[in-house]
């Protein structure tokens, strides 16, 4: 059995009883959510740990992590500041409000902030076309939203966010 089974034998067992024995591959994202809620990301080992319990390839539990912009397959930042800047946004400035809030925070896109709180990243597609900028932040309570941003509204969460972590 693998460390990944074992650490979760209890979630992966309720897990299974809700598919079918032919269709155990249908547990892979919730896995992968367990495994990167723990974790903040998901590592080459829970991959392949991953792929053993449902029976399918590295490849294919990597392509789902690849894929999807919740699962992370290194550590970053605490929190995820996830930019969309696909067509809608852009022409909503968001290109210029990525360029402009790494400036602030003294990274590159991509870059993770000094004291590792914060990892900005750009994504496509956070389905709020007519809200943007925008981004949404990833952290250990879950995945909220921010709408209609500016660099300086953007700076307050990047604020409260370092002030929470002070009183944690």
């Amino acid at each position: 059995m693998n460390q990944t089974a074992i650490k979760y034998a209890r979630e992966i067992e309720a897990l299974f009883a809700k598919y079918p024995e032919e269709h155990r591959q249908s547990a892979v994202m919730p896995l992968l959510h367990l495994v990167h809620q723990d974790n903040s990301f998901i590592s080459k080992h829970a991959i392949n740990d991953i792929a053993e319990i449902v029976g399918i390839s590295t490849t294919e539990v990597a392509s789902v992590v690849g894929f999807y912009t919740l699962y992370h397959d290194h550590p970053e930042g605490k929190y995820r500041f996830q930019i969309c800047t696909d067509l809608s946004c852009a022409l909503q400035g968001a290109d210029e409000f990525l360029r402009a809030l790494c400036a602030a925070l003294e990274i590159d896109p991509g870059g993770t902030t000094k004291d590792g709180l914060i990892t900005v990243e750009e994504v496509m597609c956070l389905a709020a076309c007519d809200k943007g900028p925008l981004f949404q932040v990833q952290g250990k309570d879950g995945i909220s939203y921010h709408e209609r941003q500016t660099v300086e509204s953007a700076m307050q969460t990047v604020q409260e966010l370092r002030e929470q972590e002070k009183h944690e």
